[in-house]
Parts: C-alpha cells; structure tokens; sequence
C-alpha cells in the first residue's frame, strides 16, 4: 500500500493544456531537467512551449523531445542554441522502471504537463497517459457544456 504523494510545485513556466484534451492521464510523475545556461536563461524569461513534445524512453534513460525553448538573443553569443534539441529527463531508478513497464504495454505513452520552477530548479511534471478516441473528446466537451450550464442556472437562482 504505497501513498501517493501530491506534486507540490512554484511558480509555473509552461503548461501543455491541449494534452488534458487529447489523453486521459493516468499518472503523474515529477521529473528534473538537464539543462544548459541559455536554456535556464530563457525558462526565467517564461519562453518555454510544451505543446509539440513528447517523453521517449532510451536505454534506460528519458528523454524529452520536441518542446520549444526560444533563445533569448543576449544570453546565447557565444552557443549556437538549439531550441528543439533533446533534453534528458533527471528520474529516480524506481520511477523510470514504472514508467519502462507502461510504456510498453499497448496504448500508453508520456507527455510533458506542465514545466515549473522547485526550490530555483526547473522541473517537469509528466503524466503516463492513454490517447482519447473522438468520441470521448465529444463526451468531454458535452459534459463540460453540462456542468456550465448547471453553474449558470445555480447562480441565477
């Protein structure tokens, strides 16, 4: 019987809300991110987008692909910065493992959540998740229209 504990995070950089629309999440899970100077640099000035990237599982190690960290133009002289380069994930052994398993069963893939400071150090939030078909996407939305309209009429009372 293990607790799960609530990830409890600062100041938010980046969110990737199209991912709550596309995925049912299953689990989070709080990653560090091996980072350079300009692309710290950058995190603080907030030009950081999730919204293209995803998480890969290589040799034992993840990886975060296709994120989106512009370059601030007075920071990176003397570096060719690579805005969409791969970015090493910073995971506990046991972690990584889960995630290993998962990913390897049908369906189940990782997405970048959301991108946060902790205690002056970037941290990414990513959550296990399993792809909506377009019907569920349409129960979310008609759900979503219901609950408003609740609220609507509850206030109007």
């Amino acid at each position: 019987m293990s607790k799960k504990k609530e990830i409890s995070h600062g100041p938010v950089i980046a969110q990737n809300r199209k991912a709550w629309h596309d995925y049912f999440i299953e689990q989070k899970f709080e990653a560090g991110l091996a980072l350079q100077g300009w692309e710290v640099k950058c995190l603080r000035a907030g030009r950081a987008q999730l919204k293209e990237g995803y998480v890969v599982i290589e040799h034992n190690e993840a990886f975060l692909v296709g994120t989106h960290f512009s370059p601030l133009t007075s920071t990176s002289t003397h570096i060719k910065a690579n805005p969409t380069r791969t970015r090493k994930l910073l995971l506990h052994r046991e972690e990584l493992n889960k995630l290993i398993g998962a990913t390897e069963r049908k369906g189940y893939t990782l997405i970048p959540l959301q991108l946060y400071w902790q205690r002056g150090r970037a941290k990414l939030e990513i959550g296990l998740a399993k792809g909506k078909q377009a019907h569920d996407k349409r129960a979310d939305l008609k759900k979503r229209e219901s609950d408003r309209e609740m609220q609507r009429v509850l206030k109007n009372r």
